[in-house]
């Protein structure tokens, strides 16, 4: 008797921008010709002119694709996998360009076959819906995808697997057919709003006061309004330039064992919303900015050019990189004298370019020793070189020390006997300064530094004991023992 073989099942299709990957890869080209060619994104328009297939193709002409480097939706990924273990086929259908969604089958080794956009047609909607269709025949495939674009796809398939979707697509494709499998959306949530904005590193921003209080104006109420509306203001540029690093710095990020889970990165916040949200924090920071009076807007507006200089290119240059940096440090300082009008003085902006300096090595020396541990030769979207950690170490050791220097020598000077009436107890503030530089480099030099340093201090006891101690040694200066 011959044996009844039982059919096979219908394959499964799977959709890619949101659904096998976090993310848009018409987005994610986007965004890597804007970095790598920005002049070429004034030509985005003409493309699209032409339809959205053409605008892809030029897009991924453009735009190597790694992907190595993108953020696989890992619980999908793992059922497709068992799911072919079973025998399935399995389809990647995707609006993409073909040579992205190539790529990508290539690198997964699970896909049997692939379906893409080709420069002509834009395979998505019902143009997928209806290849879909000539291809497998009506209600022969079942299909995995995560937006309302999807639904025409599903009006044709047997069974659906809705990914990362909404409640309403979830409702709307079981109207058209039967839903197999749901993969729920994570929900952004406050947290991930915060590390968008990157509100911790508004810490930073305090810096402003710092004229402020070296110049003892504590009592100046205008003083600190002005620095109030400054404060709020420089925060959210700041966030402008985060949010606009992070988008142009996204395949750096993926490589990076900690950033790798930044929510642009991760792929938990679009890149879309990021492209939306930049330009209207800019705008509510010029905005107080010009309130904040003062010779404070002009250099607002030199710290936004120069972080997005720093963005597009400066990063990538050796030593220049680490010298920006602690110019923008440096740069909150003179903006918090310009908001207060209060002058600034050479021994505070000497001392702080060069601990900025040695803060900013302390930065790539920590990178710098996760590569190492990675066994990676070159920084991804740096200049350097395993070999220059050694190097690296020595010139922020240098710099720190070189700080601690320029403070000795202004504590004996006119200004110090000027502003305080027991210049002795200042004294105190050198060996406070020189045993945190010596901290944060022991720390660093056995791979327990966060690649932030301002992450590091702010959880480090040893950090916040000594910035309590230098701040006591100033009060104690300007007051005089009570005694």
């Amino acid at each position: 008797m011959t044996p009844i073989l039982s059919p096979a099942p219908p394959p499964i299709v799977v959709d890619l921008d949101g659904t096998l990957i976090h993310t848009d890869m018409l987005h994610e080209s986007a965004l890597g010709v804007l970095r790598d060619r920005p002049l070429a994104v004034l030509r985005i328009p003409a493309w699209l002119l032409n339809g959205k297939a053409v605008l892809k193709r030029e897009l991924a002409d453009r735009c190597a694709c790694n992907p190595a480097a993108l953020p696989y939706n890992l619980a999908l990924l793992a059922w497709l996998e068992t799911e072919r273990a079973r025998g399935r086929r399995l389809i990647l259908c995707t609006a993409s360009d073909r040579s992205v969604a190539t790529a990508i089958a290539a690198h997964l080794a699970v896909f049997d076959e692939v379906m893409a956009s080709d420069g002509v047609l834009n395979l998505a909607g019902p143009n997928k819906a209806l290849a879909l269709e000539q291809r497998f025949g009506a209600g022969g495939f079942d299909y995995a995808g995560n937006s309302g674009a999807d639904l025409a796809v599903w009006a044709r398939a047997r069974r659906a697997i809705v990914v990362n979707a909404s409640r309403r697509v979830v409702r709307l494709a079981g109207e058209r057919c039967e839903v197999e499998r749901v993969f729920p959306r994570a929900a952004p949530g406050l947290h991930a709003a915060a590390k968008v904005l990157r509100v911790h590193q508004w810490l930073k921003n305090l810096l402003l006061f710092i004229p402020l209080l070296a110049s003892h104006g504590v009592n100046d109420s205008g003083a600190w309004v002005a620095l109030a509306l400054a404060f709020v203001s420089f925060s959210l540029c700041a966030s402008t330039v985060y949010i606009a690093n992070d988008l142009l710095d996204l395949e750096s990020d993926r490589l990076h064992p900690r950033k790798r889970q930044r929510p642009f990165a991760s792929g938990l916040v679009p890149a879309w919303a990021g492209v939306l949200l930049a330009p209207l924090l800019l705008a509510a920071s010029l905005v107080l900015g010009a309130r904040a009076g003062g010779g404070f807007l002009p250099w607002l507006l030199f710290y936004f050019v120069v972080t997005c200089a720093y963005s597009w290119l400066l990063k990538r240059l050796v030593l220049v990189d680490c010298l920006t940096l602690a110019m923008l440090y440096t740069l909150r300082i003179v903006a918090g004298a310009a908001a207060g009008g209060i002058a600034l003085s050479f021994w505070l902006l000497a001392f702080s370019v060069f601990l900025f300096l040695s803060l900013a090595f302390v930065k790539r020396y920590a990178e710098l020793q996760l590569q190492i541990l990675d066994g990676r030769h070159k920084l991804h979207g740096r200049g350097y070189l395993s070999s220059d950690a050694p190097l690296i170490q020595m010139l922020g050791i240098t710099s720190g020390y070189a700080a601690v220097v320029v403070l000795s020598m202004y504590l004996n000077s006119d200004a110090v006997l000027a502003l305080y009436p027991t210049p002795e107890i200042i004294w105190g503030a050198v060996p406070v300064i020189l045993f945190w530089v010596s901290w944060i480099w022991l720390r660093a030099h056995r791979g327990q530094m966060h690649d932030d340093p301002l992450v590091f201090a702010v959880k480090d006891r040893a950090s916040l004991a000594a910035g309590l101690a230098f701040g006591a040694i100033l009060a104690l200066g300007a007051t005089g023992l009570p005694w």
